[in-house]
């Protein structure tokens, strides 16, 4: 079942700096295995505080958007929709991820991953095509 894409305002930001694993050549993106136990974790900890109905179907959507000093910012969320015009739906570690195929010109081979570390906590996004990143990381340009 499709829906029409909008701006939903029930979706879940999960925002993060890059970082550093290699990407699957086969795959528009490569979602690390610590970063799917992380997004089932994060579902299931909204599910059971009322955020998601537990028959919701949940999607990870990754999209580039606007913005930063860099030019260019990835953005993650939890969003319900998915849309077969102008989304790519894929499925790694039973995690379900959709990207609008605009966005998917600027992080083709990307990979998202989860860091538990002191310094750097949280999802990241490490995108092959950015030619060049602000000082933070969490925006580039192509």
């Amino acid at each position: 079942m499709s829906a029409t894409h909008t701006e939903p305002q029930n979706r879940i930001a999960l925002n993060g700096p890059s970082a550093a694993p290699q990407a699957d050549a086969g795959q528009a993106i490569t979602l690390t295995e610590r970063a799917a136990q992380a997004v089932q974790r994060f579902i299931e900890d909204q599910r059971q505080s009322g955020a998601i109905k537990p028959e919701d179907k949940i999607y990870l959507r990754l999209s580039v958007k606007g913005g930063g000093c860099s030019g260019f910012q990835n953005k993650l969320d939890l969003d319900p929709l998915y849309n077969q015009k102008t989304d790519e739906l894929m499925e790694q570690h039973g995690v379900q991820i959709v990207i609008d195929r605009k966005s998917l010109l600027y992080v083709g081979g990307a990979v998202v991953d989860f860091h538990n570390d002191l310094n750097r906590p949280g999802f990241s996004v490490q995108n092959p095509n950015a030619k060049t990143t602000c000082g933070c990381g969490s925006s580039y340009s192509v």
